[in-house]
């Protein structure tokens, strides 16, 4: 089980670390490009829309073919579409490229996540997906770094020599042993899962944790770069921030495990209607930097135990756990896209960032008073 962990991290890590990569250098983009607030929305949403639409198709190949082939092609391809992004000089070419690594994503997220929990019992599987997403946030905490590596090296020889190092990764793999499925389950199924309230409010829970982290991967580096932060210092800012969050995954697996999923989702809600309110209001660095941290840790306290709940109840319908990590796609993607394009496209049309963030705010409140309703 060990050596499945760390095979299921690593993979996790890898494809984080390019998604979180952009972050500092999205206002170098913004700048050099003219993209504006609208259009760095839209590329830093390519990535999570090519997740969306590899979604169903990573689970379908999963549980047709298994989880080994899953995760193959999902590797080859991020390694190779990260390579073609370091290159990219046009705003299509950049888009493009961060879509199809996004599809490609979807594959490997897919097939890791459900050759992990397939190996592990169930009353330690919030820890194993507790510690696999604190992993992935390390991807996450080392993307910006290499992102402002990147603003320093040379974007193209920065990520075309991390690309082809992550091929490395597909020999592990393809020395890991799994198993094929015996009957392949219809895609009927997944459906039907998805149909399952229960198992809906996990999705939401999901979903509504990505629009905060897509909304704020776009509008506080455009805002810290406004106060005067380059693309390394940006890189630091969200450096501390998954630092911080990895560390509050590793715990909140434990917690879900112990005593339950309910009681972590209730706190990172109520967090997030707190931290979200105050987001678009402080104009010094020194105010937002630690407020941007602060969102990092409280969003990602209902997205794990979000995504664990979703685990239990996918296995209680008696659901293929590729579709299982396919419904986690198919939650993650549009709300990361979302966040991205309409975090921007509402802070632009509005002439402040106040919009989303208070929009968010709401919805949290939202979802809260509904978690209550149902525990009742």
């Amino acid at each position: 089980m060990r050596r499945l962990l760390l095979l299921a991290s690593a993979i996790v890590f890898v494809d984080t670390l390019f998604f979180a990569a952009l972050t500092p250098l999205l206002p170098h983009y913004a700048h050099a490009l003219g993209l504006g607030k609208t259009g760095a929305g839209v590329l830093s949403a390519a990535y999570p829309t090519g997740a969306l639409v590899g979604a169903v198709p990573s689970g379908l190949v999963a549980a047709r073919f298994g989880v080994k082939p899953t995760v193959l092609v999902g590797l080859t391809a991020v390694a190779v579409t990260t390579v073609l992004f370091g290159f990219g000089t046009n705003a299509w070419q950049l888009d493009t490229a961060r879509f199809v690594q996004g599809l490609a994503s979807a594959f490997s997220w897919t097939g890791a996540l459900a050759w992990l929990v397939a190996g592990t019992p169930g009353d330690r599987r919030g820890r194993m997906i507790g510690n696999a997403f604190a992993t992935a946030i390390g991807g996450a905490l080392f993307g910006p770094v290499l992102g402002g590596i990147a603003s320093l090296a040379g974007i193209g020889w920065t990520f075309g020599t991390v690309g082809v190092l992550s091929l490395a990764l597909v020999a592990w793999a393809a020395t890991t042993p799994s198993e094929r499925p015996d009957e392949p389950q219809p895609l009927s199924e997944l459906g039907r899962v998805l149909l399952y309230p229960p198992a809906a409010g996990a999705v939401w829970l999901v979903m509504l944790a990505s629009l905060f982290f897509g909304a704020l991967s776009v509008l506080a580096p455009l805002r810290l770069s406004a106060l005067g932060l380059g693309s390394a210092a940006i890189g630091a800012v969200f450096l501390v921030a998954a630092a911080f969050e990895a560390a509050a995954n590793v715990a909140l697996g434990r917690i879900s495990d112990r005593h339950g999923t309910a009681v972590p989702i209730a706190a990172g809600l109520a967090g997030s209607i707190v931290v979200a309110a105050l987001l678009p209001w402080p104009h010094d660095r020194a105010l937002l930097v630690p407020l941007v941290v602060a969102s990092s840790i409280v969003f990602g306290m209902f997205f794990t135990p979000g995504m664990t709940l979703l685990s239990h109840l996918s296995e209680e319908q008696g659901l293929d756990h590729g579709y299982t990590f396919a419904l986690v796609n198919l939650a993650w993607a549009p709300g990361q896209a979302l966040g991205a394009v309409g975090g921007g496209a509402l802070a632009h049309a509005a002439g402040s960032d106040a919009a989303p963030y208070l929009a968010l705010s709401a919805a949290s409140a939202a979802s809260l008073a509904a978690l209550r309703r149902f525990r009742r």
